[in-house]
């Protein structure tokens, strides 16, 4: 009798977590599928916890390294042309290289582009790394929009990097695909942000089964031209822009500074979406100041009994 009660645990509980990962589309056997994608940060351009801060909500990330959490950056991994791609250059470039290369060796895998979404310090700062002071890099493709590439061309010491050919500027043209591999292609979207250096974009990365949409930045989608709701059910994964949970996280700096979509407003938003639909959204980008790096808040326990997801550095999707 106690065994059979045991055999019957055993079995709820494999199929709990079985189905666990189907809803949150993990997927464990990652070199088995023909393009992955992985993901190496969630937090907002200054990591978790953040430069000068020592209030409580920062302080786990001080005292527990395994709580800190690096800048938002996304990977693609072709697996069949050997090939990785970055979505980013963070400050975290090298320890997100160096996970990244755990499941795609450098000694295998090219790294094959960069794509950056815009010029604020989260996004492009890493591209220091390849420079001649740390990797002397050849020829590392850089994918950017024109305002971008000027900015690079034009500015040191980014421009050093682009005289030495350790970086290669390849154009983008908005809503125009660039096929990157024969499995994978990427879209640039503009979106509307803080662009004080250069456009700011969103990519729609289509691999040979599925597609994902990469949103960590945009001021509200309001302004935005297209419809966001449109846009998750066109795709199967949507990564957006979770800088701040709600209004009051900053009770002494003005949000109209840092405009970004709240939590609390996306959800209000997608609210008519499908189950099914809404499974698609992981929000990413935290601030150091945001309830959902907490994921036993009870703001993270919201987001989730709504049926949406919350991006972590340990998941990995089949593209």
């Amino acid at each position: 009798m106690r065994k059979t009660k045991l055999n019957k645990t055993i079995k709820k509980s494999i199929f709990i977590f079985i189905l666990t990962l189907i809803c949150n589309n993990v997927t464990l056997a990652a070199p088995t599928n023909e393009v992955t994608v992985h993901i190496l940060g969630v937090a907002q351009d200054a990591g978790f916890p953040q430069i000068s801060c020592y209030k409580p909500h920062c302080m786990p990330g001080w005292e527990d390294k395994l709580k800190r959490r690096t800048a938002t950056s996304i990977a693609v991994v072709d697996n069949k042309n050997k090939k990785k791609f970055v979505f980013e250059a963070t400050p975290h470039l090298p320890e997100q290289l160096y996970h990244l290369n755990q499941v795609a060796p450098d000694s295998s895998y090219a790294l094959s582009g960069i794509f950056l979404t815009h010029a604020h310090i989260g996004h492009y700062t890493g591209l220091m790394y390849f420079g001649r002071e740390a990797a002397g890099s050849k020829k590392i493709p850089v994918y950017v929009m024109p305002k971008m590439k000027q900015y690079l061309r034009t500015n040191g010491p980014w421009s050093q990097l682009v005289k030495l050919e350790n970086i290669v500027l390849q154009d983008l043209k908005n809503n125009t695909p660039a096929p990157v591999s024969s499995l994978v292609s990427v879209t640039p979207m503009k979106v509307p942000h803080r662009d004080e250096y250069s456009e700011t974009v969103g990519y729609k990365v289509k691999g040979p089964n599925k597609t994902l949409l990469f949103i960590p930045d945009i001021d509200k989608w309001h302004k935005w031209e297209l419809d966001i709701k449109e846009q998750i059910k066109s795709v199967d994964y949507a990564f957006l822009d979770a800088t701040f949970f709600d209004s009051k996280e900053l009770p002494n700096r003005n949000m109209n500074e840092v405009p970004h979509p709240f939590v609390v407003e996306s959800m209000a938003l997608l609210e008519g979406l499908s189950a099914v639909d809404k499974l698609k959204v992981h929000f990413i980008h935290f601030n150091h100041s945001n309830p959902l790096l907490n994921t036993q808040s009870e703001q993270a326990k919201s987001v989730l009994k709504a049926g949406f997801n919350i991006a972590n550095e340990s998941l990995i999707l089949s593209l």
